[in-house]
């Protein structure tokens, strides 16, 4: 029935050097990365965790140290969303390879969050401030010694996302449809929600919500292209009626920013726009896998 709660599942792997850096990534902070990003699958869903299975494939030289590490991370963020951590598997591989499955319950097939259900007429937004995580991987990469306040701040956006579990299930009481997490970049998974349903957007780039700490640390394009394109955000982008967003907004404890509206048009296709309603060029639309 409709009505009827749901059993919902989501898996992610993270593989050495593709995902993710040993040199710049901490086996405690990888644990944590590695739940938060299934677990931010559940919250694109409006699913509730409830519990977890562990596959790790590990190299000749991982240290028992290192595995140790790794779960003390994992369960941290077990712990903050009650997430039962069920089983798993260990074998061998030439690089380090994670995959985490995740359990969640949903209030119904009426009450689940969807790609699909994107109406023309309604605002488009996005929780918190999408781009920091690009800021914080480029500091690691070029800034790793700095200890500077707000550098050590992005690069914790980047190491240790924050899944919007409770933001999620406040979308879905509020009686929002469709709704994506930002994993792949802003306009990559707008371009998601677009294509499954079957329209186009605008979107205002002169109101995209880089945080201070990223336009203190980057010019205004370098901050901008990191806001569209970045990234591993794990932020909610989300579709629905200008009051609908307004609730959302005074609710939840994170900035909620309208962005931009769902528009008639081909599916998929974004007009970026500018000062007067000019149109601006893209270089990228963001991550794309096999790419």
């Amino acid at each position: 029935q409709n009505d009827a709660a749901i059993t919902l599942a989501a898996t992610d792997s993270l593989v050495e050097n593709v995902h993710f850096d040993l040199e710049i990534n901490s086996w405690q902070d990888l644990g944590w990365k590695a739940l938060a990003v299934s677990l931010s699958d559940l919250a694109a869903m409006g699913a509730k965790p409830q519990a977890a299975l562990v596959s790790l494939a590990l190299t000749e030289k991982t240290l028992v140290e290192s595995v140790l590490e790794f779960y003390r991370g994992l369960l941290e963020i077990a712990g903050v969303f009650k997430v039962a951590i069920a089983g798993g598997n260990v074998s061998s591989a030439s690089q380090v390879n994670i995959t985490i499955t995740v359990t969640g319950t949903g209030d119904g097939a009426d009450r689940i969050l969807k790609r699909s259900e994107a109406r023309a007429g309604q605002k488009i937004a996005v929780t918190g401030f999408p781009g920091s995580a690009a800021a914080g991987l480029w500091l690691l990469k070029n800034r790793p010694g700095n200890v500077n306040a707000t550098h050590t701040r992005l690069k914790q956006s980047f190491l240790r996302p924050f899944p919007r579990i409770t933001e999620s299930e406040f979308l879905v009481k509020t009686g929002v449809k469709t709704a994506i997490d930002t994993s792949d970049g802003l306009l990559a998974d707008l371009k998601h929600i677009l294509n499954s349903s079957r329209l186009s957007a605008n979107i205002d780039a002169d109101i995209l919500p880089a945080s201070h700490l990223t336009r203190a640390s980057f010019t205004k394009n370098q901050a901008l292209d990191m806001v569209l394109t970045g990234g591993e955000d794990y932020e909610l982008l989300f579709t629905a009626s200008h009051s609908m967003i307004q609730e959302v907004s005074s609710s939840l404890n994170v900035p909620v920013t309208v962005i931009g509206d769902i528009i008639e048009g081909p599916p998929g296709k974004i007009n970026l726009l500018g000062e007067a309603g000019n149109k601006l060029q893209l270089a990228r639309n963001g991550w794309r896998h096999f790419d």
